[in-house]
């Protein structure tokens, strides 16, 4: 037998390496490490990885974790090289990352970088990424088949309900909301996924493509400018889909006046998409437009995010008083409180209970606060159940896509 076959045999061959500036300011990660792969593991540091990789022990390893933090950011060409140096002898890398900048990680992860997980690590974290770096390549595509072939209309008369989007201030974490109720609704029930659409409107900065990972299309903008000549062809074109569940209508690529679309255009858009979805997710821009009254009307619920704070409290106010002045539908509004208070923190109750009263409105939904791991998960381009399964804010959110699910389903038997 070869050399090499024979440090194969060792007890405990060496499959994985961290590397960082200093290993032990990431504790998190040791006992992770150990638990996953007990003595089968190393350290080693920014100035002696690059040589270990030409040595013959480096042939063993399956995987390098490469922790780092904000004060490592100086530094970053040097773990971008660690990285392409490892990628380029087939040693695949995870980003242990801790309050780094979201233009940092896309960088290490052009270099390479197979997976990120935020530090400090949510429970199961690493152990997912290594599993996931651990599964078998992908066989050869199969010869190409139509893009959405799925994409069918479920029947005659169907029409899917609407939920529309709409932050009443900058920062309140409206896309995430919309982003991911979209996708609990797609995947609330396993047995029979509803069909579910997420719809970007917000034409000057609509991030929902960058939520979910996705490029911006071309037609997205064709079908904007002309939505009379729009079929059903042209709407599936525009159209992507992430994890093949949720169908998506990114923003265009390029910022467009807000005024480039009207009531009748925007009609036509839901409509069509009422056609082939169960459910439809509105992701509306802050500002009013002539044909934001086109939502509100035809949804069936109207989410509204606010935060516990003067500019929320007023804008509530003052969008109240413009609908009732136009008799347009303000019960359609739901209110919801992203970064509420904890359960502990009576004062913030309180306060909570006094805009409400103040306001005259009901705050029927308190978002916990998800902290930097939810704004890191969306520069990932995830949803929050793909790496933040147990965050107190995807559990609620998940509780709301299942109201709503279930109010659904009730009405469509009720309707036979």
């Amino acid at each position: 037998m070869s050399g090499n076959a024979a440090i194969q045999q060792d007890p405990a061959p060496i499959v994985a390496c961290t590397i960082s500036r200093d290993v032990q300011e990431f504790d998190l990660l040791i006992e992770d490490m150990e638990t996953e792969l007990g003595e089968g593991w190393g350290d080693l540091s920014l100035e002696d990885a690059l040589a270990f990789f030409g040595q013959p022990d480096a042939e063993a390893l399956e995987f390098i974790a490469v922790a780092m933090d904000d004060d490592d950011e100086a530094e970053l060409a040097r773990f971008a090289e660690v990285i392409r140096a490892a990628s380029a002898r087939g040693i695949k890398a995870i980003v242990i990352a801790e309050e780094v900048s979201p233009i940092a990680l896309h960088q290490l992860l052009k270099m390479g970088a197979e997976e990120f997980v935020p530090y400090p690590l949510p429970e199961g974290a690493l152990h997912d990424a290594i599993e996931r770096l651990r599964r078998p390549e992908p066989e050869p595509a199969a010869p190409p088949q139509p893009a959405q072939p799925a994409l069918q209309k479920p029947g005659v008369g169907h029409r899917g309900a609407v939920f529309g989007v709409h932050g009443l201030a900058g920062g309140v974490g409206a896309t995430t909301f919309a982003v991911n109720l979209a996708w609990e609704l797609a995947n609330i029930d396993k047995n029979k996924p509803p069909r579910a659409c997420l719809i970007d409107l917000d034409l000057q900065t609509g991030s929902v493509s960058t939520y979910l990972d996705l490029p911006r299309r071309d037609a997205v903008y064709e079908l904007l400018s002309d939505t009379e000549s729009a079929d059903e062809e042209s709407f599936q074109a525009a159209l992507l889909t992430f994890n093949d569940q949720l169908h998506v209508f990114t923003a265009p690529s390029e910022m467009l006046p807000l005024d480039l679309i009207t009531g009748e255009d925007v009609e036509r858009i839901i409509d069509m998409a009422r056609a082939f979805f169960d459910y439809i997710v509105i992701d509306m821009p802050t500002t009013l437009v002539t044909w934001t009254e086109t939502v509100l009307n035809a949804a069936d619920v109207y989410f509204a995010p606010i935060e516990l704070d003067m500019r929320s409290a007023q804008n509530t106010l003052r969008i109240i008083r413009l609908l009732k002045s136009e008799d347009l539908p303000h019960d359609k509004l739901r209110y919801v409180l992203n970064r509420a208070p904890k359960f502990t923190d009576l004062s913030g109750k309180s306060r909570v209970k006094r805009m409400a009263e103040s306001l005259d409105i009901e705050i029927g939904v308190q978002l916990p606060d998800g902290g930097k791991q939810v704004m890191q998960a969306c520069d990932h381009g995830l949803p929050l159940s793909e790496n933040l399964a147990k965050s107190p804010l995807r559990k609620e959110i998940m509780k709301i896509a299942k109201s709503l699910h279930e109010i659904s389903v009730t009405a469509e038997a009720a309707a036979k």
